[in-house]
């Protein structure tokens, strides 16, 4: 019976090919399978558009098994746990046969990422190796070239704001918004109207080549938008 392979987890950083660790590039030099999942049948995964460049570089890259399987973005938990199972026995089938598999993400991997779903499914059964990724808020906070926090101050990472926003706005000094997109004019104008000194700026497509700094909220909204208010309390 041939070895298992391992599954490998990959950040692969919010967008410049360059913000790959040393570490993801090794990997993606030799790894014989990776699994690139994206959204829909007829959209290319941003993460592979990421790492394309460096698995074109491979001697063998005609060679490369690569699979695309579909993470619809849909909110429905039971389907959603069909397709996580599906993708996961997918990948089993190529790590009983032997082969490492590499599974790419955007930004890092233990952050509001997709790999997670098929980790929690096959650590118990194979090896796992997990490389982080540089974080789209980090990044962001470098394109701004300001701190998000310092000393002793609180950061709160949140995807969505729900009925904790006041106690978020509260007790946080600084607030990053991971999916932008999904925010309403109503939460927007709370947080604008909240009565404490603050900075907000909005980054779309951090480092990549359309990368847009706006002051504020986003009126576009597009996928890659993050949010980041910044409380200025004396």
């Amino acid at each position: 019976m041939a070895e298992k392979g391992k599954l490998i987890g990959i950040g692969v950083g919010p967008g410049d090919t360059e913000l790959l660790t040393l570490k993801a590039a090794k990997v993606l030099k030799t790894v014989p399978v990776v699994f690139s999942p994206k959204s829909a049948k007829e959209k290319e995964s941003i993460a592979l558009s990421i790492v394309r460049p460096i698995l074109e570089e491979r001697k063998d890259y005609k060679r490369l098994m690569l699979v695309e399987p579909i993470f619809p973005m849909i909110e429905d938990k039971d389907e959603l746990e069909k397709i996580w199972n599906s993708a996961a026995e997918m990948i089993a089938q190529y790590l009983d046969s032997g082969r490492d598999v590499a599974f790419i993400t955007l930004g890092d991997t233990s952050v509001f990422s997709t790999y997670s779903y098929v980790q929690k499914r096959l650590i118990d059964r194979y090896e796992i190796e997990t490389i982080p990724g540089i974080t789209s808020f980090t990044a962001c906070a470098a394109a701004r070239n300001k701190a998000l926090v310092e000393q002793n101050q609180i950061l709160t990472v949140v995807p969505k704001i729900d009925d904790r926003l006041e106690q978020i706005l509260e007790y946080s000094d600084s607030i990053v918004l991971m999916k932008a997109s999904r925010n309403t004019s109503d939460l927007e104008a709370k947080i604008e109207e909240k009565d404490r000194k603050k900075e907000i700026y909005s980054v779309q497509n951090c480092t990549r080549e359309n990368e847009k700094m706006i002051e504020g909220f986003s009126n576009e909204k597009p996928y890659l938008t993050t949010t980041i208010i910044k409380f200025e309390d004396d």
